[in-house]
């Protein structure tokens, strides 16, 4: 029976023999078709996926030299680009546009032989935290069915969680890839701004967007990053810093570092007990493993929120104003007397109330006699993110917080509330706004029976130190796994 680990003994498994890329496939091809339910596919790519797989059996027995993802079966969600192949950001409004073009970052993919199997369900244009704003229907969270999996990236998220696939990618503009993680128990990438490619990415909030990774382990996620990593030219946004390899930093070991921590994020109101005394005993850990241990004073907790809303609606109202059912998308059967009218159809019945809902906080923040009330102030705000965590990365290596405050919520449960809704990104929005990489480890389960990790940050493009810091947090994590089990063990 057909297991999967990592992409190392993937490969290593592929070079024995023991398995093919063919096998593989239709492995996961079943595993989807059995778990469909869970809706975290929209379109699924069976027959070409068969193709490739047996194009890259035959070249690699005959010898020729193969990629570093020969044979690895990726699932990206529904914002990216893939030429030739439908899009449609789970929006009414682009219903059966299909891609001209491929993102960058889906280039590099395929070119190192990825086998792109599906497009995963997600958040309409990623506006939401539960991926219950779709227009494909809700995503369920394979641990408990009747939570939601986290948003906007809930289909990528539980694509990996429900062994449908090797990895997967997503896209974060506010925590729409560790939050969702968080929630189905997996780890959750979020780049430094820039640091991939934004090239065929759908814009939600050009300034907050990255594409990031979903996997289960950090070797994968680390392989996967220094292969779509690094500059481009159909991108003036991204950087031009070379890729570090990733991958091979891994095997640093037993270092040690310091990690700091805002108090205010352990005593804030909405944090779920039993998540913040976890926190506290892994700083207990850390401490105990001579790692550096440091309370920071942070006074601008509950300026985040209202901060990045302002910001990233406004982004988005004019990101979103392209769809209007001319050139493609949605267009009303209803009659039009003008333009406006003609507009107002198209988008009324193309767009979700999510996405309208911010499309109009967006539309008054950039409004005459508002502009500065509101998006101004929340420039400053972010300026001041900057400068406070620059200060904080001058004398320590990480940020350690929540990724959410509380585990996975009810289907349904927040859904009337949307205030609430945004609130629960109170830890995620921090890297986005400050534009620094941050990831999220699936370290705990709560007495529930729900998974929920910590999220770990640095300064921008230091992912090297991130993911050396994150391979030796799961290891601990794993030790302690196995010690546990160990009969006799107390």
């Amino acid at each position: 029976m057909f297991e999967y680990t990592s992409i190392d003994k993937y490969h290593l498994a592929l070079a024995q023999g023991e398995t093919s890329c063919i096998e593989t496939v239709r492995h996961y091809l079943s595993t989807i078709e059995s778990k469909k339910h869970l809706n975290a596919f929209i379109h699924v790519f069976e027959d070409e996926a068969l193709k490739k797989a047996a194009e890259f059996d035959t070249k690699r027995r005959s010898g020729k030299p193969i990629g570093k993802l020969h044979g690895v079966v990726v699932a990206i969600k529904d914002v990216i680009c893939y030429k030739d192949h439908r899009l449609s950001a789970a929006s009414a409004i682009l219903k059966d546009f299909t891609s001209l073009y491929s993102a960058t970052a889906i280039e590099k993919l395929l070119v190192e032989e990825a086998i792109i199997v599906g497009v995963c369900n997600c958040d309409e244009f990623a506006m939401g935290s539960t991926n219950e704003n779709s227009v494909y229907g809700n995503v369920l969270n394979a641990a408990d069915e009747t939570r939601v999996p986290g948003g906007s990236s809930g289909g990528s998220a539980v694509a990996v969680q429900a062994e449908l696939c090797m990895v997967s990618l997503g896209s974060d503009t506010g925590g729409s890839v560790r939050q969702p993680a968080d929630f189905c128990g997996i780890v959750g990438l979020k780049p430094t701004y820039g640091r991939i490619s934004r090239y065929g990415l759908i814009a939600y909030a050009s300034s907050f967007d990255q594409i990031g990774i979903f996997a289960n382990n950090i070797e994968d996620v680390s392989m996967i990053l220094e292969i779509i990593a690094g500059a481009d030219d159909y991108d003036s946004t991204v950087s031009q810093q070379p890729v570090e390899r990733f991958s091979g930093a891994l095997k640093a070991k037993n270092k040690k570092f310091r990690f700091a921590y805002f108090k205010e994020t352990l005593e804030h109101p909405s944090l779920d007990n039993e998540i913040a005394d976890r926190i506290k005993e892994l700083f207990d850990e850390l401490k105990n493993d001579g790692h550096e241990i440091t309370s920071l004073s942070f006074e601008y907790l509950d300026y985040i929120v209202p901060a990045y809303y302002i910001l990233t609606t406004a982004e988005a109202s004019s990101n979103l104003s392209r769809y209007d059912g001319v050139r493609y998308g949605h267009r009303s059967a209803k009659q039009s007397n003008d333009l406006t009218e003609f507009y107002k159809h198209n988008r009324s019945e193309g767009f979700g109330k999510e996405v309208k809902r911010r499309i109009m906080l967006g539309t008054f923040v950039l409004s005459t006699g508002y502009y500065d009330a509101y998006f101004t102030k929340a420039q400053k705000v972010r300026r001041k993110l900057v400068e406070k965590t620059a200060l904080v990365f001058s004398h320590h290596d990480f940020i350690l917080m929540p990724t959410s405050p509380s585990v996975a919520f009810k289907i349904g449960e927040k859904s009337g509330d949307p205030i609430a809704m945004y609130l629960a990104d109170i830890y995620t929005v921090f890297a986005n706004l400050t534009g620094i990489p941050g990831i999220s480890l699936p370290l705990f389960k709560h007495s529930n029976g729900m998974p929920f990790g910590v999220q770990l940050m640095s300064k921008q493009f230091n992912e090297v130190s991130l993911l050396q810091a994150s391979q030796q947090l799961m290891d601990s994590k794993n030790t302690l796994e196995r010690l546990r089990n160990t009969p006799g063990h107390k």
